[in-house]
């Protein structure tokens, strides 16, 4: 996909290659990476730097607890793992992440004009994956995060205080970060969000609804 402005911080890439994000962030990692040519070769370097370290340290038994970690290694042996190239048919990571066709979505309504559908992890993963649908000209509350935040665009745009975001863009949120999105004002907006932790909203009726939102 052209035009792609927005990608992952060199930090949040680094940890994808090594396996480090969790099940969530790796999935929106994933899923841009099958947008993004210009990512796609940032990975590859590297993978190449990474494996010529591995080749010069002496290997070590795997723990129990890496055998079952929901890194984002789960992505590639589900099927979701980066391709050689990004996707000529957009959105084939995204098709797998969320078990099929966007048109088929069943939406569950949040409250007016937003809905979500929550995506699934594997047991006892933590943090959160899930679309989210935006009437348009609608504006989010203000919140930060309690943890890391990535959003992918898939269909229309939101602006926020770091720009405008579209098709393809990713948007790489730290816990000290807080911002309000609005959706286009014609198009709306559906994205694919994955969170370490729950938002931190600045007002109080967000932050009652939450345990009914789960964000």
């Amino acid at each position: 996909m052209k035009n792609i402005k927005h990608h992952p911080d060199t930090s949040t890439l680094m940890s994808y290659a090594a396996g480090g994000l969790t099940e969530p962030l790796g999935a929106v990692v994933a899923a841009h990476l099958d947008l993004c040519r210009h990512c796609m070769d940032e990975l590859h370097i590297m993978e190449l730097i990474g494996s010529t370290l591995l080749e010069r340290i002496d290997p070590t038994p795997v723990s129990e607890h890496a055998k079952t970690d929901c890194s984002s290694h789960h992505h590639r042996r589900a099927g979701t793992a980066h391709p050689e190239h990004p996707s000529s048919k957009q959105h084939s990571v995204l098709h797998k992440i969320i078990g099929g066709r966007l048109d088929d979505i069943q939406w569950k309504r949040l409250g007016y004009g937003l809905w979500h559908h929550p995506i699934a992890l594997s047991p006892n993963c933590k943090g959160d994956l899930r679309l989210l649908k935006v009437a348009p000209g609608l504006a989010m509350p203000a919140h930060s995060h309690g943890g890391a935040e990535l959003t992918q665009i898939i269909h229309g745009r939101y602006t926020d205080e770091f720009g405008s975001y579209s098709p393809g863009d990713l948007s790489d949120l730290g816990d000290d970060v807080e911002h309000r999105p609005v959706s286009d004002p014609i198009e709306g907006c559906i994205c694919l969000i994955a969170s370490d932790r729950r938002a931190r909203f600045k007002d109080l009726l967000p932050r009652l609804l939450q345990p009914l939102t789960g964000f």
